[in-house]
């Protein structure tokens, strides 16, 4: 599977590698069956226009998602799961005010993204509640097989 990066912001230093083998191992984890998705990380100012242009909200987001072939969709051939946009700049702002760690939010925001690539959602309550169920899932089995970025 290729897991392909690009980083094209600099408000936090990001071990693209260790990104790689992050997305590599959740996916394994979730038996899903791909041969390409690509992790993009972006400033605040893209990410805005991303948001406006693709959803009509002009404002920041922790991340967005363009899923393009179903999980586990093999028979047309070639499978690309999709793109994951990621701001860490949005991360850094938040753990400002919660006394967090960057790294671990920008993790669980990638996890977040991979996670609406799998099908899950997060409009309504119940949807919600099961997406917080399966980051809190993802992060407790990365860190186990010490898989997150805090180690940046």
């Amino acid at each position: 599977m290729n897991v392909h990066t690009r980083n094209s912001q600099s408000a936090l230093n990001i071990d693209l590698k260790c990104v790689e083998r992050l997305v590599k191992l959740f996916l394994k984890w979730k038996s899903i069956k791909c041969d390409e998705v690509t992790i993009h990380f972006i400033d605040k100012r893209e990410m805005t226009a991303l948001h406006k242009e693709h959803f009509q909200n002009p404002t920041p987001t922790d991340c967005i998602s363009f899923p393009i072939d179903s999980p586990n969709e093999t028979n047309h051939g070639y499978s690309i799961l999709g793109e994951v946009f990621v701001c860490p700049e949005v991360a850094i702002e938040y753990v400002r005010e919660t006394e967090g760690n960057p790294y671990r939010e920008t993790t669980l925001y990638i996890l977040h993204g991979l996670l609406h690539l799998l099908g899950y959602d997060d409009r309504d309550d119940k949807s919600r509640f099961v997406m917080r169920d399966q980051e809190k899932s993802a992060m407790l089995y990365l860190e186990r097989n010490k898989e997150t970025l805090d180690a940046v």
